[in-house]
């Protein structure tokens, strides 16, 4: 006798399941759970971290204008690091942050002439509570 196929899957054979080519979330079965995450898809940044980002990058950007020191050359390390880090996981860690002031205290007066320089300071001041 031949299965006739329903929208409810009445007289369907049970137990065999094939799933190919999924471009999103599959769950089969009771009580299931689905977490999702978009890759590419930017972790939420509060409006700091936000201002901080906008800062790094800007200062990044001037720092190619400078005759380069052994001072800004690591600056620029830890605003490429401030920079990925906010990009990956949505904020800077304290950490990060507390080498990032240090890096802007050795670029020197560098940082205290460019306007970026301030601004990544400000950020960085309001993020680490001082």
């Amino acid at each position: 006798m031949a299965e006739q196929e329903t929208g409810t899957g009445a007289g369907r054979a049970h137990g065999g399941v094939h799933v190919t080519n999924t471009g999103g979330n599959v769950t089969i079965g009771d009580h299931n759970t689905v977490t999702s995450t978009v890759q590419g898809a930017a972790p939420h940044r509060d409006p700091a971290q936000e201002e901080l980002l906008r800062a790094v990058r800007r200062l990044r950007a001037d720092l190619e204008g400078v005759v380069p020191t052994e001072g800004t050359a690591a600056l620029g390390t830890e605003l490429a690091d401030t920079e990925d880090e906010i990009e990956g996981t949505g904020r800077a860690g304290t950490g990060r942050l507390t080498r990032l002031r240090r890096a802007l205290t050795d670029a020197g007066a560098v940082t205290g002439i460019l306007a970026s320089g301030v601004a990544v300071g400000q950020a960085v001041g309001v993020l680490l509570g001082g």
